[in-house]
């Protein structure tokens, strides 16, 4: 039973998952963390939601049908490799994309931008070694969270940092349930997607 709550954790709170939680957060729980007007942030959302989680999905889940990833969940390195080097570059696009609409708030392609360099580095670090991509994405989750509540006095942070933090027991619980990461690779992943957002998120509304 344990395993099966762990694995619909898993499933659920997946690390592609992450950016589009990130941005929900950005743009509509915190209006004034940006100046994009309110009949435009719906359109911007579904952009970053279809590009960082729909078409990096569908592209795994085409590998996996194609027989170049063993599992969906990737539970040897060589099985990682490729899906995280397509989904940096999806990221990469979008970035670039959101940088070249010059009308655009900087804080979209600065944040997506961050979470693009975590998610290179991650893959770069996939080649050596299994960190969990899971516990960077939840830890840098929390990083915003405390980020916009330092930033934004308006913001009523209690909430979101109570969920980021049972979130982030809950699927680091469930990874090592599942035996899917050794508890270092979870431990680093959380303090590395943690540290690195945190200071990023920080200069980016400095």
């Amino acid at each position: 039973m344990l395993r099966k709550i762990a694995l619909v954790v898993s499933i659920v709170f997946q690390p592609l998952l992450m950016p589009s939680l990130v941005f929900w957060l950005i743009l509509f729980a915190v209006p004034e963390a940006s100046s994009i007007p309110a009949e435009f942030k719906l359109r911007i959302y579904y952009l970053i939601v279809l590009s960082t989680l729909v078409i990096p999905m569908i592209t795994i889940i085409g590998l996996r049908l194609s027989g170049t990833v063993k599992s969906l969940h990737m539970a040897e390195i060589k099985d990682r490799m490729i899906p995280f080097s397509v989904t940096s570059l999806y990221f990469l696009l979008t970035v670039y994309f959101l940088y070249q609409v010059s009308e655009l708030d900087p804080v979209l392609w600065l944040s997506l931008g961050l979470v693009s360099l975590v998610v290179l580095f991650l893959t770069v670090v996939t080649f050596f070694w299994k960190m969990s991509a899971h516990m960077t994405g939840v830890g840098g989750l929390l990083a915003l969270v405390l980020v916009l509540g330092l930033k934004f006095p308006n913001f009523e942070v209690l909430y979101p940092l109570l969920g980021a933090l049972i979130l982030s027991g809950a699927v680091a619980s469930s990874r090592l349930c599942l035996n899917a990461h050794k508890p270092m690779e979870v431990y680093v992943g959380f303090f590395f997607g943690f540290v690195s957002c945190y200071l990023g998120f920080l200069w980016i509304w400095a």
